[in-house]
């Protein structure tokens, strides 16, 4: 099994990665504008993969040290719009990616209706929770509504053969959710709303950290992937897209609601406030320096945390499960395994 190590998330916008022997050298611009020493090193035996949130980057020699320990490095926006991805040659054979290429050739509808239904399940569980925690919510008996419109969703899904039909009741589904997800939302009311999903840009402060969150986690999914020798640009579901990580996409669905719960989590503990987003003149706003620290330093502590993997029937580090995941798919591709097990929460 895969070991699980530290993540590392550079969010100053004048930090430049350097190689120094078998460390990587952070250093960053003094207020002259200029490189003085550095602020940090670390060994590459404690990386498992880089995101830089800077237009700047990294020296390629770094990249190249990088690709030969198979550490992937993000590069993202200041704002979180993912730009590219360096990551080294595929690992396994080109016969698993022969046997992916040929499967996902053909219109994969049972894989899409189990896709869709396991991102409703993991949905109407995140309301039940929240429902345990906060009976009061659902006093007008709207989220109720909410848990029984998704599972009609699930079982509709199963009822159409046709993508488009399939896709049009998980849009309605989100829609039904992102409508009373505000509700979900119990402390900060003024400074944390949400009245819709907007994506490209988010418009509001909880909309800036959903966003940001889902960029990480479909790099998260797309270096499990890469790593069993699957192409994580060949999916089952989302379209094929020059640049679109499609296969990576397609498993983030199952896994939303992760992402959606420590939102939610931040907030209502108060873990971050109005004063750690910026809003931009055209109205889009994203989080601050200060913010995207402390959103990455929770996500980081959240994939220590244990879960109970269904499938497995044994409990595994939240970080963990994208490997766990993509291992599963691998085996389902090779005819290892009948049926691709979607991850549940239960």
């Amino acid at each position: 099994m895969r070991k699980l190590l530290n993540s590392l998330y550079i969010i100053d916008e004048t930090a430049y990665l350097t190689l120094d022997g078998e460390n990587v050298v952070c250093r960053t611009k003094n207020e002259d504008g200029e490189y003085s020493g550095e602020k940090f090193r670390l060994p590459f035996t404690t990386i498992e993969d880089i995101y830089i949130f800077n237009y700047i980057g990294c020296s390629p020699a770094l990249m190249g040290k990088c690709t030969e320990y198979g550490i992937p490095i993000n590069f993202i926006s200041p704002q979180g719009k993912f730009l590219a991805r360096v990551q080294g040659k595929p690992k396994g054979n080109v016969y698993l990616r022969k046997a992916q290429f040929e499967k996902f050739g053909t219109e994969q509808t049972e894989m899409m209706q189990n896709c869709v239904a396991a991102k409703l399940s993991n949905t109407r569980y995140l309301i039940k929770r929240s429902m345990r925690d906060a009976p009061e919510i659902n006093a007008d008996g709207a989220l109720t509504d909410c848990i029984s419109y998704l599972e009609s969703g699930i079982k509709s899904v199963y009822e159409m053969k046709d993508k488009e039909m399939i896709m049009g009741v998980e849009g309605s589904c989100a829609k039904a959710y992102f409508d009373i997800f505000d509700r979900l939302i119990r402390q900060q009311k003024e400074e944390f709303k949400l009245l819709n999903r907007t994506k490209r840009p988010p418009l509001d402060r909880v909309n800036a950290m959903l966003s940001f969150l889902y960029t990480i986690a479909v790099s998260w999914h797309t270096s499990a992937l890469e790593s069993v020798g699957l192409d994580s640009c060949c999916g089952f579901y989302h379209s094929l897209r020059p640049g679109r990580a499609s296969l990576a996409c397609d498993m983030v669905e199952e896994t939303r609601c992760i992402c959606e719960r420590l939102v939610l989590t931040m907030i209502n503990l108060k873990m971050i406030k109005a004063e750690d987003f910026e809003t931009q003149p055209s109205g889009a706003v994203y989080l601050s320096k200060d913010g995207k620290k402390k959103v990455l330093t929770a996500w980081q502590e959240r994939k220590r945390g244990r879960i109970d993997h269904p499938y497995l029937g044994e409990k595994i580090p939240l970080g963990l499960l994208p490997y766990v995941q993509s291992s599963l798919m691998a085996k389902y591709i090779r005819g290892e395994i009948s049926e691709y097990p979607c991850y549940l929460l239960k």
